[in-house]
C-alpha cells in the first residue's frame, strides 16, 4: 500500500474549450462592424452638413451681388445641392435678407433631413444658414 502522501486525488476532468474561438471571433466581428458602421454613419452626416452649409454660403453670396436677388440665390442653393447630394435635401432652401448690426445682409437658410441610417432620417432635423453682405448697387 502507497504512502498517504503520495496518493494523488483524482482531478476533475478538464473543461473542453474546442469552439470558444469561433463565439469570440463573432461576437467581436458583430462588435467591430456596428462600430464601423457608426463611423461611416457620422462621416455621412457631417458630409452632408458641410456640404449644405457651403451650398447655403455661396448661395448667399451670389444673391448678395447688386445685381441679382435672393431667389437667384435659392436656386443657386439648389442647384448646388442636387449637385451634390440627394435631390430630397434641396426641398427646404429659403432666402431673405435681414439687418446685422446695421448691415444688410443676405440669408439663405437650408432645412434638411439628417441622414441616421444610410441617407434615411427625420425631416427638417438640420437647419444651415449662409450669410453675405449685400451689395449696393
Amino acid at each position: 500500500m502507497r504512502h498517504p502522501r503520495t496518493m494523488r486525488r483524482p482531478r476533475p476532468p478538464k473543461a473542453d474549450d474546442r469552439g470558444a474561438a469561433v463565439v469570440d471571433f463573432t461576437l467581436v466581428g458583430v462588435l467591430l462592424t456596428v462600430l464601423f458602421l457608426a463611423l461611416l454613419q457620422l462621416g455621412l452626416a457631417l458630409h452632408v452638413r458641410n456640404t449644405l452649409t457651403a451650398a447655403a454660403a455661396e448661395g448667399a453670396r451670389y444673391a448678395a451681388n447688386a445685381d441679382r436677388t435672393p431667389g437667384d440665390g435659392v436656386a443657386l442653393t439648389q442647384r448646388l445641392i442636387r449637385d451634390s447630394l440627394d435631390d430630397s435635401f434641396a426641398t427646404g432652401v429659403t432666402a431673405g435678407t435681414e439687418r446685422v448690426n446695421g448691415v444688410a445682409t443676405v440669408v439663405v437658410r437650408v432645412d434638411a433631413r439628417l441622414p441616421v441610417i444610410g441617407l434615411l432620417g427625420p425631416a427638417r432635423a438640420i437647419s444651415v444658414r449662409g450669410h453675405a453682405l449685400e451689395e449696393v448697387p
